[in-house]
């Protein structure tokens, strides 16, 4: 572990490696070429023109599947014709694009023409948007089952409508979603959930428009949150203590920027929150009551953000065979806000919150992407619930199909809130241990990976990877149950990676063998977990 460390702090001290353009754009850009016709090569589900996906149950998938409406992907470009071409603005809309789980990868190429005019061609693939949500996961020594039926793409509109029946370690709940990123033919992004579960109920909406490019000059939205759940505190992997949480959150805000200059773009944001959070006992409880005090913080709140117009595409790092984006430029955030009694909070508070975040080297060969965010309260000249978070992901590129991955996390807490406690287990990351094992205040864990990317496609379904991993965490400080905790723990295994490239559901499945070192004499000497992630 030493030896990583040492890397990640020879890798802060490294310049910054800058994308290199080609002569070609940097002509285009120079000579204020103008954008002429934009043409969308859409792709289907499967290529018919490859022998090897040309069959029967193909083709038909390809008749059954509604590709994407053009409309859909043309409302989401930063340009149009007539426009001065910009290669800024061509790999940002790539970005965008890339980001909606109905489209498997999106690429745009520029063509010159003799008349002094660039035409746009923008390719992307659709993938299957519609099925059954159906997953059986294990993690931590619990089971997860989903049962539901989703479409990420309604009719080729790119709007998600989802049914689910979900049950696990915490509840069984029915839910219904909505989700759509461009309500009409705007920017406004709308998000509708609404549960009925088996200890309350957990109901959303918001409605946003945000920052959505760089350039970018004014944003606004709202979200309202009435939750009501049952919730547990946890000593060695089982639950110990019990409460009722009832939580009613409901925020507006505006924001404005002068857009992106010198490759920067500086955002200002006001608003106004009410957090009201509620503690009782569980009836017909099971467990002894452990209640956190009540909570309502009423506050309006200022935030400035910095983003730097620095990004990196990869593949094969944590995807299989899919085109990745990496923000490698400063992105920097602080939030201030003042609770007040006189609005109807219970305690007059500072609320603040801030967060960093870089990517330093190369992705091509040694990449660092570090982050901290802090956030908190102070109450009467002290801090409570405040929590620092830190993480550093480190990739080493070996070849093609080979990566050596090392992440490092940790987290000090002072004064938390009872239901906010800092935990370590089998579902955060220590895989070979129960779920939410340890508890206190403060965290450090660390994992080292060797993955690999094999060329195996089968049925031309999904991607195949595997990885041989190593573990280890503790936790330190005040345990909510007065217990003391373990120590350091750790764990070896081994998994398999299958990640489809048909399917929207944008999910990789993992199949992981873990081996516990150390902990007490309940924990199984082997540990398999099956679950479904979004990365590697």
């Amino acid at each position: 572990m030493r030896g990583i460390l040492s890397i990640c702090i020879a890798l802060l001290l490294l310049a910054d490696v800058k994308a290199e353009v080609s002569p070609a754009v940097s002509a285009l850009e120079a000579q204020s070429t103008v954008i002429g016709d934009i043409v969308l090569d859409k792709s289907d589900v499967f290529d018919l023109t490859d022998p090897k996906e040309n069959n029967a149950l193909y083709r038909l998938a390809n008749r059954l599947h509604i590709i994407t409406k053009d409309k859909v992907i043309r409302k989401q470009l930063l340009f149009q014709s007539g426009a001065i071409y910009s290669a800024r603005e061509i790999r940002e809309t790539e970005r965008i694009l890339r980001q909606n789980r109905y489209l498997f990868d999106a690429q745009i190429k520029a063509i010159p023409r003799d008349d002094g005019i660039v035409d746009l061609t923008i390719s992307t693939r659709d993938v299957w948007s519609l099925g059954p949500d159906l997953s059986a996961s294990r993690s931590g020594g619990e089971n997860r089952t989903q049962i539901g039926l989703e479409e990420t793409n309604l009719l080729g509109s790119g709007q998600t409508v989802r049914f689910n029946h979900e049950k696990d370690v915490d509840r069984t709940s029915k839910s219904f979603e909505f989700y759509d990123r461009h309500l009409g033919n705007s920017w406004v992004s709308s998000f509708l959930r609404i549960a009925d579960n088996s200890d309350g109920k957990s109901n959303i909406l918001s409605i946003t428009r945000p920052f959505y490019a760089l350039d970018t000059r004014w944003s606004a939205g709202g979200l309202a949150l009435d939750d009501d759940r049952r919730s547990a505190l946890y000593f060695e992997g089982e639950e110990a203590a019990e409460y009722q949480h009832a939580r009613r959150n409901f925020s507006v805000f505006a924001g404005w920027s002068k857009g992106l200059h010198n490759g920067r773009a500086k955002r200002w944001t006001v608003g106004i929150t009410h957090d009201d959070n509620r503690f009782s006992t569980v009836s017909d409880a099971t467990l002894p009551p452990l209640l956190p005090d009540d909570r309502e913080l009423v506050y309006a709140f200022a935030s400035i953000e910095i983003v730097e117009d620095e990004f990196a595409t990869a593949k094969n790092r944590d995807q299989i065979g899919r085109t990745e984006d990496f923000m490698m430029g400063l992105n920097v955030s602080a939030t201030l806000g003042w609770s007040d009694e006189s609005l109807g909070a219970d305690r007059d508070a500072l609320i603040y919150r801030g967060k960093i975040s870089r990517g330093f080297g190369s992705l091509d060969k040694n990449a660092l992407l570090v982050s901290a965010l802090v956030n908190g309260r102070l109450e009467s000249g002290h801090a409570k619930n405040s929590k620092i978070s830190m993480n550093a992901n480190y990739y080493r590129t070996q070849s093609s199909k080979w990566l050596f991955f090392a992440t490092m996390s940790t987290t000090l807490g002072h004064e938390l809130d009872l239901d906010n406690p800092v935990q370590i287990g089998g579902d955060s990351g220590l895989r070979g241990y129960p779920l939410r094992y340890q508890n206190g205040d403060s965290k450090l864990l660390m994992s080292i990976e060797q993955r690999y990317f094999t060329d195996w496609y089968p049925f031309r379904l999904a991607r195949i990877g595997g990885a041989v991993f190593a573990d280890a965490g503790r936790v330190w400080g005040q345990n909510p149950l007065g217990n003391e905790n373990r120590g350091w723990l750790t764990d070896v295994g081994f998994g398999l990676r299958i990640a489809p490239t048909r399917s929207s559901s944008g999910k990789m499945v993992h199949i992981d063998i873990a081996f516990p070192l150390n902990g007490d004499d309940t924990i199984d000497s082997v540990q398999f977990l099956l679950e479904a992630k979004r990365g590697f």
